[in-house]
């Protein structure tokens, strides 16, 4: 497993050990993580979860009246080098 992807598994497992349950979207460039934040929680909880996704590249909050609260968290995939660029059809 790539760095990046440990490094998303690490953020999930302490979510998950917090009790939020998490959803993984795979992109190109990135890796996204993003929990439902319940209304409940407390202080110490939420000190908690921004240790967690302050090891992520990028992190926010998106709260809204109609979707309530997600905590989203961005870890960057590596950069290929450049052997690897543009995959195996690219010509030299």
């Amino acid at each position: 497993m790539p760095a990046s992807g440990s490094h998303v598994a690490a953020i999930v497992a302490r979510l998950s050990a917090i009790g939020l349950p998490t959803r993984v979207e795979e992109y190109d460039r990135y890796t996204s993580v993003e929990a439902e934040i319940p209304e409940s929680l407390s202080v110490d909880l939420w000190r908690e979860v921004l240790e967690v996704v302050a090891e992520a590249d990028r992190f926010g909050l998106l709260a809204t009246s109609l979707t309530g609260r997600t905590l989203w968290a961005v870890v960057h995939k590596a950069v290929p080098t450049t052997g690897e660029v543009g995959g195996p059809s690219h010509q030299r």
